[in-house]
């Protein structure tokens, strides 16, 4: 069965505000098991039990950074072609604001946002804007009332979307409640831009594309020509397998440095708490575990899924009909894909 703690990690949606829980420790890692592979028949079990779901669109496990498991279901688009990841993008930014604290262009996670977006911010903001940080924003602590949920729609129709961003109240104190706003991302994607003089594509081409050998096009901007931060980014089912090991390896692929292992420590570290499911969330990943063993998922809208399961030496990756009615039952089978059929295969290993 799926552990309790993540298959309670739906809180994409989640509103309002609690009062601050701190952060639990993130579970204990199980002993590696000396397992290679992926058992023969819990697969061809997980194959059928993920053909029975309409929405599933692709399934890719990699063990070791060997492809295992390459399938495509329901008619969708070849595991080489991008789709839309939805949320996901949030981790893939994330990614982009470490390697942009390791080349000097953004000072760090503690960094406020205010001297970079200054141009769009409020003539007289509250004074609480001006705590709030790079880290606030990955961590979705920034305190500012929400633009995801039933606020998107007026969000995204707003001429400007980063000066609508900032000049939302504040229902928090920086650093406190998690209250998950795409938003927040986007101001990331904003204060990339103005902090390096390029477009956060132009920095996801040089930074990640190049180095992983992976195609990631351009996706949709604002009025004022600012990538959409946290949404809509395109890559293929193959491509986001080779960003999960990335993080898997610890920043290094192909015998290239690409991302600084402290910031896949410091993104993976819990820094709040979902007041809606009890999930813990770090620097742009969900943290959780299934059977046991520690898992690391980025997680888009209507199950575009990134798992990094470390001490099982998997990364396995998931995606789903993007414009489908929002389905809680739909991610909770994908967990269950994982925890229920992928994990006890690779426990189990390959005969021989």
């Amino acid at each position: 069965m799926v552990r309790p703690l993540l298959s309670a990690l739906l809180f994409l949606t989640a509103c309002g505000s609690d009062a601050q829980q701190p952060a639990r420790e993130a579970p204990a890692a199980a002993p590696t098991p000396a397992t290679r592979g992926l058992d023969p028949v819990r697969v061809r079990q997980t194959l059928t039990d993920a053909a029975r779901l309409p929405r599933l669109r692709s399934l890719v496990v990699l063990r070791d950074g060997r492809e295992l498991v390459a399938e495509r279901f329901g008619g969708g688009p070849s595991l080489d072609t991008p789709v839309n990841i939805k949320s996901a993008s949030k981790s893939v930014l994330s990614a982009l604001v470490g390697i942009a604290i390791e080349r000097g262009v953004l000072s760090g996670a503690d960094q406020p946002i205010l001297p970079l977006l200054r141009a769009d911010a409020p003539a007289s903001p509250d004074p609480r804007l001006a705590r709030v940080t790079i880290g606030n924003l990955l961590s979705m602590q920034a305190g500012l009332e929400r633009t995801s949920g039933e606020n998107y729609g007026r969000w995204v129709s707003s001429p400007n979307w980063v000066r609508y961003a900032l000049s939302r109240p504040f229902v928090a104190n920086p650093g406190t409640a998690m209250l998950y706003s795409t938003g927040n991302s986007h101001l990331l994607s904003a204060a990339l831009t103005r902090a390096s003089g390029r477009s956060t594509h132009a920095l996801a081409q040089a930074w990640l594309a190049t180095p992983l050998g992976i195609a990631i096009p351009a996706w949709p901007r604002d009025a004022q020509g600012v990538f959409f931060g946290g949404n809509d980014m395109r890559m293929s089912p193959r491509a986001l397998a080779r960003f999960g090991e990335l993080y898997r390896r610890g920043g290094v692929l192909d015998g290239k440095r690409v991302l600084p292992a402290a910031w896949i420590e410091a993104s993976w570290t819990p820094r709040a708490i979902s007041p809606w499911s009890g999930g813990q969330y770090g620097y742009g990943w969900f943290i959780g575990e299934a059977r046991g063993h520690p898992v690391r998922f980025a997680w888009g809208y209507g199950g575009q899924m990134v798992y990094v399961l470390p001490d099982l030496r998997l990364t396995v990756v998931m995606t789903s009909v993007a414009t489908a009615a929002r389905d809680g039952d739909h991610i909770d089978a994908l967990h269950r894909l994982l925890a229920d059929g992928i994990v006890p295969a690779a426990e189990a290993g390959a005969r021989g």
